[in-house]
């Protein structure tokens, strides 16, 4: 059952409901499926393929040679942000960097304060509009300071800085053959290889 069918299930009812309980139910019909919730809006993210795993270990080593992965900081994957865009939203970016007292800060249904996220990071998938334009505002909205997006469909990588209200001021974005250094903001000085990212997100045979 998709999305918008069991949201409208709900409404056929004429119950009122919450998503959070759809977003529940969509991921118990739908082992691996990612779901979060934006503006009072579902995103459901189908289980992701080979490449898009392949690259975010491309992506994590660069983060943990820099000491990230220690200290004041974690690299983790998949941990769940709570939103202030949103009574019920949140959301769970592939990679981030968090300060190390995140467990202080849980907030409910292991998605945490968005001040102990320091980067996130996304590969994109099939829906891939999503990363560049509706989580976007989110991220600025939760005042994360680095957003990183591996954008798969057209083989270029972003990077967004200076939140400031529902948009980051700074928008770059990079081709293969590339080197870039994030901001210090993260805690390290890090360097991705863009063309290695993106060649790591192609289905191998493909390079």
């Amino acid at each position: 059952m998709s999305a918008a069918s069991i949201e409208q299930h709900f409404e056929a009812d004429d119950q009122p409901f919450s998503l959070t309980a759809i977003a529940d139910e969509i991921m118990e019909r739908h082992p691996g499926y990612r779901v979060e919730i934006i503006g009072g809006h579902l995103l459901v993210t189908p289980s992701p393929d080979a490449p898009h795993a392949r690259a975010l270990t491309k992506l994590m080593r660069p983060f943990i040679a820099a000491g990230l992965d220690d200290g004041e900081t974690e690299v983790l994957q998949s941990v769940s942000m709570w939103l202030p865009t949103g009574a019920e939203d949140f959301v769970t970016p592939d990679l981030v960097v968090v300060d190390t007292d995140i467990d202080d800060h849980l907030i409910e249904r292991n998605a945490y304060d968005p001040v102990c996220f320091r980067l996130v990071l996304e590969v994109t998938s099939s829906n891939w509009k999503d990363d560049l334009k509706t989580k976007v505002g989110a991220y600025a909205e939760a005042k994360v300071p680095v957003y990183v997006v591996v954008d798969r469909k057209h083989q270029r990588l972003h990077v967004l800085t200076d939140p400031d209200g529902s948009e980051y001021t700074n928008h770059r974005v990079h081709a293969p053959g590339e080197t870039i250094t994030l901001p210090e903001s993260v805690g390290a000085e890090v360097s991705l290889d863009v063309g290695e990212i993106i060649a790591a997100g192609r289905p191998r045979g493909r390079e």
